[in-house]
């Protein structure tokens, strides 16, 4: 950024004339654009859940120029990432002005979108808590509901990211599920984070388990529609020659190709899934079929439990199915 947003706009449209050209001299495709709307000083309380009108509207005059330049390069989506969307102390919040304010900030976005004629995805990025002591875009559900609430629902996808998920305290594969079970499931940033420390420390992925996971839920989605997998990623502290990039990039874009093959051929053996489908078998009949096809009352729960006694449990055979995955990886 310069000294005011005229001089930052001219700059960055600078900057935008030679990644033009150097996309039309690569082939290469821009996957996502984004604001930067929480390292400046002024986003210190937020950006679209500002206090201050004021910083709002600097925020939302960013954003239209990043979709301004996002569109004028081709961009397959645009990523909200609300890095300062949150509050430090509940003492000097409104939480329900805030949130109005950031579903009236994305309810403008929406209506720029179709005015510039931008056919991309927008993507919500959750993220838990740093830098802030809570962030409104917390986890899947979170945004999820707010979405819904909103009334977004339909003009949004989630962008996961694994330390966010942690972070969140659950797993990048709950995160998915969660996400994809709402067909929200729009983009993957593929990095990671070391559990031990507390904030977002964006590396490399190189867990086998973990791209496995991903992978395999992509596939089961039937795969990417819209996004792709974003390596939003840094090298460690010490890691601080050039090679060390390199070896970082090629090492998570084949963590993520191992993942992919390790992921189809769960798949193809059919295994994982045969054992899922049977635990949940007894819904597909009977009672649980009617309960799935809807209109079942508590007096028909209470005819059939009286009429068939005790249930029987069968194991969930985690070990088995721990050991199952172990064969592939």
């Amino acid at each position: 950024e310069l000294n005011d947003l005229s001089a930052s706009n001219k700059a960055l449209d600078a900057v935008a004339d030679v990644l033009l050209a150097e996309q039309q001299r690569t082939g290469k495709k821009l996957l996502w654009g984004t604001a930067c709307l929480f390292s400046h000083a002024r986003y210190c309380q937020g950006a679209a859940t500002s206090p201050n009108a004021h910083v709002y509207a600097y925020a939302g005059a960013q954003v239209k120029k990043a979709m301004d330049v996002t569109h004028r390069l081709g961009g397959e989506g645009y990523t909200f990432w609300g890095g300062r969307e949150g509050y430090a102390t509940l003492w000097n919040t409104n939480q329900k002005r805030e949130m109005d304010h950031l579903a009236a900030f994305l309810h403008m976005a929406v209506d720029y979108k179709k005015k510039i004629g931008f056919k991309g995805q927008f993507y919500i990025e959750p993220k838990p808590r740093e830098p802030s002591t809570h962030q409104y875009d917390s986890d899947a559900a979170a945004c999820l509901n707010f979405l819904r609430q909103y009334d977004l629902l339909e003009h949004f996808k989630l962008n996961l990211e694994t330390n966010h998920a942690t972070l969140a305290g659950h797993t990048m594969r709950h995160e998915m599920q969660v996400a994809i079970a709402s067909n929200a499931l729009g983009s993957v940033d593929a990095n990671t984070g070391d559990t031990l420390i507390g904030w977002d420390t964006d590396q490399f992925p190189t867990n086998f388990y973990l791209t496995t996971e991903i992978m395999l839920e992509i596939l089961k989605m039937g795969g990417f529609t819209t996004g792709g997998l974003n390596f939003d990623a840094k090298c460690r502290r010490e890691s601080f020659e050039p090679v060390d990039l390199f070896h970082a990039h090629i090492g998570g874009m084949d963590a993520f190709a191992r993942g992919l093959k390790i992921a189809a051929a769960i798949i193809e053996d059919g295994r994982l899934d045969g054992f899922i489908k049977q635990r949940y078998s007894t819904f597909d009949n009977g009672i649980g079929a009617k309960v799935e096809a809807g209109g079942v009352t508590f007096d028909d729960l209470e005819a059939h439990t009286l009429a068939n006694g005790e249930p029987l449990i069968g194991s969930g055979r985690q070990e088995m199915l721990e050991n199952l995955i172990n064969e592939f990886i």
